[in-house]
């Protein structure tokens, strides 16, 4: 039986739709870097995924802008680490993060609202007064 991991309402993902490959790392490591593939490059086919909403589907490849090809694969490269096992635990969570970010609700759309008649005319009003006061303020002419 397939480990599934929940991720949110309307997303779960099996342990089998992860592919995992493992590359040589670019960062610190010194001799150690040229001889062990300790990168790890995670591959997601959200586009496929039969865990995931529609909705969910749409969002993820969005929020995973350059990280995802045009078929809807979402890549993601870890290689912070000296070990495996770490940059294939960093890589497993920054994938859960995204995915849990695109299962949240969207934001509720913002409601346009209008100043009311008495909060118009308050405004006209004060303003009206500043420029008086700003009138006041001219030249006093000496006759």
């Amino acid at each position: 039986m397939e480990k599934m991991i929940r991720i949110g309402p309307g997303a779960v993902i099996g342990e089998d739709e992860l592919i995992e490959n493992f590359i040589r790392s670019s960062g610190p490591g010194g001799q150690n870097v040229n001889k062990v593939a300790t990168a790890v490059q995670l591959r997601f086919d959200a586009a496929s995924s039969p865990g995931l909403s529609e909705r969910v589907r749409e969002r993820a490849i969005k929020f995973a802008g350059y990280r995802a090809t045009k078929e809807g694969v979402i890549v993601i490269e870890a290689s912070r680490f000296r070990t495996q096992e770490q940059n294939r635990s960093d890589a497993r969570d920054r994938l859960l993060e995204l995915l849990a970010k695109a299962a949240e609700p969207p934001p509720k759309p913002r409601k346009k609202t209008k100043p009311s008649k008495g909060a118009i005319e308050r405004r006209l009003k004060e303003k009206a007064g500043r420029a008086n006061i700003k009138k006041m303020r001219g030249k006093v002419s000496h006759d």
